[in-house]
């Protein structure tokens, strides 16, 4: 094949086979063909799209640029969880542990932060000692002994996917959703799993901030998912506030031991037992999702996801004594409070702002070799609808950079929009997919 005549071809918008699009990705993985070329198709799949067909090609060339994961040797049935990425989206480490506490296997592969987002590796990895960088003999042995591993990408799993993303997001073709799509899936076929729950963010605190952009990118996932034989159930989830209040590594950590504990964060709780109730009914535990919900909250109750959750962290050499006694976790140098400025209705938040205050305070990498402090962060405190009074206690925010806490604060308070009249509370769970 002819690398030139194949890139031409999706410039004009033709459809281009399995065997082309293997080609093309084999041949960029392999290096053999260069990185100009290589971006030239990237632009014109960017800028022509890819069908149904073309997205599950390309979603296969990548998979199997590297291995599919065989977990068969393991009982019972694996199933994982995928966020787009938001501002203190923590239910990973949530719902991990209910779901293996339910008797089903989560074989977790997460990524870092990107951009104004958190990653669940920074956040496992603010646990003194918790190690992300499994080899994937110790991989299967973790899902095998306590049903769940929660870990970074092997250098064996869906190579080309970080070949690809590097080169596009720096020809400026990350925004597009067969991209995506392939991206996404290629590495989450590769863990070997039986079914997948999606949660597509929506709103300002998203990459997706559009509604409708949102349910594309759903139904692409969903359509690749049933193209590969994949059970998946896509919820559509709002991003216009912090999920729960914690934003930052460890308070994130922090609440999600707090809501394993049995604490109600109300957004947050709803959320992290929704998906856990998808995973567990595709797991072949429960018929329903609200059956789902229902064993979810009963591990929750009887303290069994709190104990499969110090299991994994043990099994994947984190320290234990920080989750048992949360107080014992080294402070940031600064502690600052901010106070409402005005009375009035919370009628909406610039999430993004509150993203962007947290990478400020050190919780997030402005470049790509910056280090995450992993004490720095946000308590946020009101709600989209909830009523302010001047003097309230909106935010504390926690960081060891005295010299950026100015700009924190203003970001914060700049980011809400106060209003006269009540305001409604917004709906967190928008729509399923199936």
């Amino acid at each position: 094949m002819n690398v030139v005549e194949l890139i031409r071809k999706k410039r004009d918008g033709k459809f281009l086979s399995e065997e082309e699009i293997k080609f093309l990705v084999n041949g960029f993985t392999k290096g053999e063909i260069p990185n100009y070329q290589f971006s030239a198709f990237l632009m014109a799949a960017y800028l022509k799209g890819l069908n149904k067909k073309e997205t599950a090609y390309l979603t296969n060339a990548m998979l199997y640029s590297g291995i599919v994961i065989d977990l068969n040797f393991i009982k019972g049935k694996k199933v994982d969880k995928h966020s787009t990425g938001g501002v203190g989206d923590k239910t990973s480490l949530i719902i991990a542990p209910i779901v293996a506490a339910a008797g089903i296997n989560v074989p977790m592969i997460s990524g870092r932060g990107l951009g104004h987002t958190g990653g669940t590796l920074d956040k496992l990895e603010s646990i003194p000692g918790f190690n992300v960088n499994v080899s994937l003999s110790n991989y299967k042995k973790i899902i095998q002994k306590c049903g769940a591993v929660l870990a970074g990408q092997t250098k064996e799993v869906a190579p080309a996917d970080k070949l690809i993303y590097a080169l596009r997001d720096v020809t400026a073709t990350v925004e597009s959703i067969p991209l995506i799509t392939a991206s996404i899936m290629s590495k989450k076929l590769a863990e070997g799993i039986d079914g997948l729950v999606l949660d597509v963010k929506t709103g300002s605190g998203a990459f997706m901030k559009n509604y409708n952009d949102s349910i594309a990118l759903a139904e692409s996932l969903v359509n690749t998912a049933k193209s590969f034989k994949k059970k998946v159930f896509a919820f559509i989830t709002d991003m216009n506030q912090p999920l729960g209040n914690y934003i930052g590594n460890w308070l994130e950590v922090y609440e999600s031991i707090k809501i394993l504990q049995g604490e109600k964060v109300d957004d947050l709780l709803e959320l992290s037992l929704n998906l856990s109730g998808a995973m567990i009914m595709l797991g072949g535990k429960a018929k329903t999702i609200n059956e789902g919900i229902e064993i979810s909250k009963e591990m929750i109750s009887s303290g069994k996801a709190f104990d499969k959750f110090l299991e994994i962290v043990e099994l994947q050499n984190g320290n234990i004594n920080y989750i048992k006694n949360t107080d014992s976790y080294p402070r940031s140098k600064f502690n600052e409070k901010i106070y409402a400025t005005k009375n009035g209705y919370l009628e909406s938040i610039n999430n993004f702002e509150i993203g962007m205050a947290s990478l400020e305070l050190g919780a997030g990498r402005m470049k790509i070799d910056d280090k995450i402090d992993p004490k720095a962060g946000i308590i946020f405190y009101p709600k989209i609808g909830t009523k302010i009074k001047k003097g309230e206690l909106i935010a504390e925010i926690f960081t060891d950079k005295e010299e950026n806490i100015e700009d924190a604060k203003t970001r914060l308070l700049s980011s809400l929009k106060l209003s006269n009249n009540n305001s409604p509370k917004i709906k967190l769970i928008k729509k399923v997919l199936s």
